[in-house]
């Protein structure tokens, strides 16, 4: 190879001064592990002054490579030792002067990879023991709260990574908390999981009983890629995603008319061929106000078309829309296990109703403001 005219060529260095002029920086690793319903594993330190929270993880010892730093300090500080690594979700470089460095500390800069550590079984998470001298607690925590008890930069980081999990976005590579190859659309539009508090009532197959009144009416709409549409709600400490649906209106004469009525207000979607596929009991309705009991309707409909996003009427700003296969939908959702069941009962639906194709592995993608069109 031919040195370019414009360099000048340096005389070769000494191996030791060559290898002194390099640059160096510390390497960590941690791992994102989560419960059922995607709320994320923290741990406490007993020796952080500012009180602040950790992902499980912790220094790369020298010669060490960070996927067995990973294993190593998940078995040191959980206990838990069949954990597998299935993906790097991110990869971070610090700067040595970044803000959220303790005063004093003398760090060179740091590269941290955040692997992924599955979701945890009730067993594996009654089986966590902790090293009590260097933490003092552990907690499964919704992302919006995790961010509260972390460092900023921290944060960051986990939330990019967990994002990168839930998007199957592929790694997630970021220089102080912030995306350096474009920021995906859960980023981009800070979604966080939704936890319902009625995440484990089952999903009742046969018809609404009598005298049981419907609240609310929430389907699974399916684009023809056998995708599914998802609308984020914005809030100050971030969006949360949500089914098209709503609440049934005095006005609405069926369901289904909500259905309608709420997918084209939320999401500009036109839909067809709505199929009930059960309803979920509300025992109180204590999360809408103490409405007495009620059933919450899920279906599954057909989108003919996507227009331009508008302002909702109800609620005076635009929602993001999301396209999302059924399973990312539920673990977004956070309805756990039987939420993962509903959507997979949605994908067999569209699949024998209307021939549509399973969409088992793709990148969770944002809809176009000015709307899209569907072959």
């Amino acid at each position: 190879m031919s040195p370019s005219d414009d360099v000048t060529p340096r005389a070769a260095l000494p191996a030791a001064q060559y290898a002194a002029s390099r640059h160096a920086a510390w390497l960590g690793a941690a791992a994102i592990i989560t419960d059922e319903v995607g709320r994320v594993l923290l741990v406490h330190p007993t020796y952080r002054e500012d009180g602040s929270w950790l992902l499980p993880g912790g220094v790369v010892e020298p010669g060490e490579h960070p996927h067995v730093t990973c294993r190593r300090e998940v078995i040191e500080e959980l206990g838990l030792s069949d954990l597998p690594l299935s993906a790097v979700l991110a990869v971070h470089s610090f700067s040595r002067n970044h803000p959220d460095l303790q005063p004093g500390t003398p760090c060179p800069g740091e590269v941290r990879f955040v692997f992924d550590g599955g979701t945890l079984t009730l067993d594996q998470v009654a089986a966590i023991r902790l090293p009590r001298k260097e933490l003092s607690e552990y907690a499964f925590l919704e992302s919006r709260e995790a961010v509260q008890r972390l460092r900023p930069v921290d944060g960051q980081i986990m939330l990019a990574a967990y994002r990168a999990r839930l998007g199957n976005t592929g790694t997630a590579h970021l220089a102080d908390g912030r995306h350096i190859l474009g920021v995906p659309a859960l980023d981009r539009h800070d979604v966080h999981v939704r936890h319902w508090p009625l995440w484990d009532s089952p999903l009742h197959r046969g018809p609404v009983p009598e005298g049981l009144p419907v609240q609310q009416a929430w389907a699974w709409c399916f684009a023809p890629d056998g995708r599914v549409v998802l609308v984020t709600e914005p809030g100050p400490r971030g969006a949360l995603p949500m089914l098209p649906g709503g609440i049934v209106a005095r006005t609405d004469a069926t369901p289904e008319d909500t259905l309608h009525r709420e997918a084209a207000e939320e999401a500009r979607l036109t839909l067809a061929d709505p199929v009930r596929l059960g309803w979920v009991l509300d025992e109180t309705g204590e999360i809408h106000g103490g409405v007495r009991p009620n059933a919450r309707l899920r279906l599954a409909a057909r989108v003919t078309s996507v227009a331009a996003a508008a302002v909702d009427p109800a609620t005076g700003h635009p929602f993001a829309r999301l396209l999302t296969t059924p399973a990312q939908a539920a673990a977004l959702l956070g309805w756990g296990p039987p939420g993962a069941c509903q959507a997979q009962l949605a994908a067999e639906t569209a699949r024998e109703r209307w021939g549509l194709p399973t969409a088992r592995s793709a990148a969770i993608e944002e809809i176009p403001a000015e709307g899209m069109r569907l072959s």
